[in-house]
């Protein structure tokens, strides 16, 4: 039996992460930058490349057969 984990599942998935680590995010660079001005483009810029990234490798790794019982 084939399993097939769906886009859909994979980008819910990196969004419900990205929402913890964002929260991490703002406290951690509001803490060395104290401005929000700053905090909060490097927060955009950060988790809007780090979900894309994210994406993908949910993409490429639910290819991998390795370590999945049949």
């Amino acid at each position: 039996m084939k399993a097939y984990v769906q886009a859909k599942r994979s980008f819910v998935k990196a969004v419900t992460f990205r929402a913890v680590i964002l929260c991490s995010d703002v406290a951690v660079i509001f803490l060395i930058t104290h401005r929000w001005d700053q905090t909060a483009g490097l927060v955009f810029a950060t988790n809007l490349a780090s979900t894309a990234l994210y994406f993908i490798h949910e993409r490429i790794w639910s290819r991998v057969r390795w370590g999945r019982a049949a």
